[in-house]
């Protein structure tokens, strides 16, 4: 493969990857914790949109619950976020291993 092809297909790569990163811009991704009592929806990038607590876990008295169970969707919904980035940048041709690299 000749320096041209290279730079040919470095550039096919940056524009599919920026494809990713728009479109996970315009994704939402959901993480739960307690059994759907915490819900946390976010952008495909991470970015929280909306927190959703069920009154039923609501104890002025122990709110230690609540905020495990906060932390908890989060990381669940950055899981879910992950997953989709992957599954995005698989369904270009993209192998998402090749950012780990890089990260």
């Amino acid at each position: 493969m000749n320096i041209q092809q290279m730079m040919k297909q470095a550039q096919s790569m940056q524009k599919k990857m920026q494809e990713v990163q728009k479109k996970m811009d315009d994704i939402e991704v959901t993480g739960t914790a307690g059994g759907g009592a915490v819900t946390i929806i976010t952008t495909g990038k991470g970015e929280v949109k909306k927190v959703k607590i069920d009154k039923s876990i609501v104890n002025p008295d122990d709110t230690e619950i609540i905020e495990d169970l906060i932390v908890a969707a989060f990381n669940n919904a950055k899981q879910n976020a992950e997953q989709t980035s992957n599954e995005e940048m698989s369904k270009l041709g993209i192998s998402p291993d090749i950012l780990k690299g890089m990260m």
